[in-house]
């Protein structure tokens, strides 16, 4: 197909996509032809596709590799397709302007702009996305959701020689959440950005930006980051944060992460948030009992039935509810039982911290705050209340925000691995990945008289999900159980 045609119907997508008007075409079409070396254009006739933005970005960077425009290594294409994305998006002025000009009319409004802006510019990597395996499985907390990640693209031999070959030590953007991202072209071992973009949402005094992540785990996957490149820190201005941006979208959960290394995300080194228009597993989880807490009458308080140890207040008033998560952390902060292994310090390195979680539900104000801790012993020395051994070889890494709440993000060789225990069980091998060995012998033991090639696959996807349901109560503090209960009450009997 000539690149001509590839090029006209790509500025026919940004059309109909409402990215740019009819009478930007060709203003759009000679900077496309600038980034890839043409100095002219021969007119064609259009003719319709049913190729999406980013099927047509791959055609487009696939000519500049065969005409020697870039060459054949992931960074170079990545730059490339973001570049030609970029020629569509108005400045990031323009962009926050139509934001809040939508907010005027509904927050939902603007999240809708913009989400879809971040997809039509393949900022979110929609097609990338697409290749996850993505299902949900009942577990007896609810319904909990399992995705094994496909969606990152693999660094080539060529890509990988670069970074080792790299010897300049560049810290601008200092790190991947840094609004200096903000239409970033990009280098060797740091992602193009020349089509992102973030809107300004003012908190509490301090500027905050909303942007979506681009390889999305759930509906409109959001991260709201801090303009200061600042550590991670749980205390009261987060809980005063978290609510502030849930009272301007209250369609929106927002969470963060813990503060501590194990139980705290990938990117500790900037103050950071998740959220997005999505109901998880413990949102729907229902109340074990409520509880007063002294001070605070106005605040509801209860456990949640999760397999974390969560708690869970409610309140008209938003900076009561501040107060009372306040309280809660500082007890928690502090707080030991030796009987459940919990220990706040070891000498003056802390333990306990929280990862909270705020919504807006039946108009009130909601936060979970689920109890972590991060403390390793010779026994556990990944974490007491992370992923023990037994089930390493499904989910070996932190839990962070999204799985704390029930969604499984799992590492891409699963999805092999799992098609090699499908045959087995299946009879058709009887070889299985050392790690998996022990896991797919039960299975087909427990399955022998109703495995078949109809219901295999169900069994697999059950079989993980109950998996990740321990995953789930190794993290929990004080466990579902009776005395992990009577130790949890024991908590909420010292914060009163």
């Amino acid at each position: 197909m000539s690149i001509f045609l590839q090029v006209a119907q790509l500025v026919e997508k940004g059309v109909e996509a409402q990215l740019i008007e009819r009478e930007d075409t060709i203003y759009i079409r000679n900077q496309l032809l600038g980034l890839l070396n043409l100095k002219g254009f021969e007119e064609v006739t259009i003719v319709a596709t049913e190729k999406s933005i980013p099927d047509l970005l791959e055609d487009i960077v696939s000519y500049a590799i065969t005409e020697e425009v870039i060459e054949d290594v992931l960074d170079d294409k990545e730059i490339l397709s973001a570049k030609l994305m970029d020629c569509f998006l108005s400045k990031p002025s323009e962009v926050n302007q139509t934001f809040y000009s939508k907010y005027e009319d509904s927050p939902e409004q603007a999240t809708n702009y913009f989400y879809n802006l971040s997809k039509s510019s393949n900022y979110i990597q929609m097609n990338r996305i697409k290749k996850n395996i993505h299902y949900k499985t009942e577990s007896p907390y609810g319904s909990l959701d399992i995705t094994i990640n496909l969606s990152k693209p693999e660094k080539d031999p060529e890509q990988l020689k670069r970074e080792r070959a790299m010897k300049q030590k560049i810290t601008y953007p200092k790190c991947l959440l840094c609004i200096e991202n903000e239409g970033y072209v990009g280098r060797t071992g740091h992602p193009a950005r020349s089509n992102h973009r973030i809107i300004n949402v003012p908190l509490e005094g301090e500027d905050w930006f909303l942007q979506y992540s681009p390889y999305v785990y759930y509906n409109e996957h959001c991260i709201l980051l801090c303009a200061d490149h600042r550590e991670m820190k749980i205390n009261k201005g987060t809980f005063q944060r978290l609510t502030a941006f849930v009272e301007k979208f209250p369609h929106y959960f927002v969470g963060s992460n813990a503060d501590l290394p194990i139980v705290g995300g990938s990117i500790l080194s900037h103050d950071h948030y998740q959220g997005g228009h999505y109901t998880f597993a413990m949102t729907d989880a229902k109340e074990e009992f409520f509880f007063k807490i002294n001070q605070f009458d106005d605040v509801d308080a209860s456990i949640v039935n999760w397999p974390l140890s969560v708690i869970r207040l409610r309140a008209k008033d938003r900076n009561k509810l501040i107060d009372a998560a306040t309280h809660i952390l500082d007890k928690w902060r502090g707080y030991s039982d030796t009987k459940v292994e919990i220990q706040a310090f070891t000498d003056d390195t802390p333990h306990n911290t929280i990862t909270p979680i705020a919504r807006v539900r039946d108009g009130l104000f909601e936060l979970d705050l689920v109890l972590r801790n991060n403390r390793t012993t010779e026994e556990h020395p990944l974490g007491i209340f992370h992923p023990h051994q037994d089930v390493h070889h499904i989910k070996k890494e932190n839990i962070g925000l999204i799985e704390v709440m029930g969604l499984a993000v799992l590492p891409d060789r699963l999805k092999y691995e799992l098609e090699e225990i499908r045959r087995f069980l299946l009879d058709n091998t009887n070889h299985v990945t050392d790690y998996h060995e022990n896991w797919a012998q039960e299975i087909k033991e427990k399955y022998s008289t109703t495995v078949d090639p109809k219901s295999v696959d169900r069994i697999l996807e059950d079989e993980l999900g109950k998996k990740f349901t321990k995953v789930l109560e190794d993290s929990g503090v004080f466990k579902t159980n009776k005395e992990g209960r009577a130790a949890f009450e024991k908590f909420i009997t010292a914060l009163n």
